[in-house]
């Protein structure tokens, strides 16, 4: 199948417009001052304010970015990920391949800000997830969807 660039940018909007919300209710919800600590082995996250865990969410990272070789590597195709963690990126891969959006199922590509953006905000629409989370440990990006946020 061919990719229809004009499908995608639909798609990309579609989401955008979905997600925008999403994220401005995470910001609203976890506020300032508070500290967080993700895990992939448990796929989960918790948002903690003077020691106290106030939200957590479970989260499915999506892929990483490496900013040293400038390349973006999908979740679905890292074999040293826990299962977990992963969660069900397969199906942006599979969406992808059904509707001819070839960044999708690429098991990796060149990192271009713009392109890891809609691929990231086509994942958490096409994984109906409740926001995007992004964190930087070195020169690696973490970019994480986060799923049934809960606060305690």
């Amino acid at each position: 199948m061919d990719h229809d660039h004009s499908a995608w940018e639909h798609v990309v909007q579609e989401a955008l417009t979905r997600a925008a919300p999403r994220q401005q209710r995470l910001v609203e919800l976890l506020g300032e001052d508070v500290q967080y600590h993700w895990d992939l082995k448990q796929a989960a996250i918790t948002w903690s304010r003077a020691g106290t865990v106030v939200w957590t969410a479970r989260l499915t990272l999506i892929g990483t970015v490496s900013l040293a070789e400038s390349s973006w590597l999908w979740s679905w195709a890292n074999d040293s990920l826990p299962a977990a963690a992963a969660g069900d990126t397969h199906l942006v891969r599979e969406y992808g391949e059904k509707h001819g959006f070839p960044v999708l199922p690429w098991p990796g590509f060149n990192h271009h800000p713009d392109l890891v953006k809609e691929a990231r905000v086509v994942s958490a629409a096409v994984l109906d997830a409740d926001a995007l989370w992004t964190d930087q440990s070195g020169d690696m990006q973490l970019h994480f969807l986060l799923h049934d946020l809960t606060g305690s």
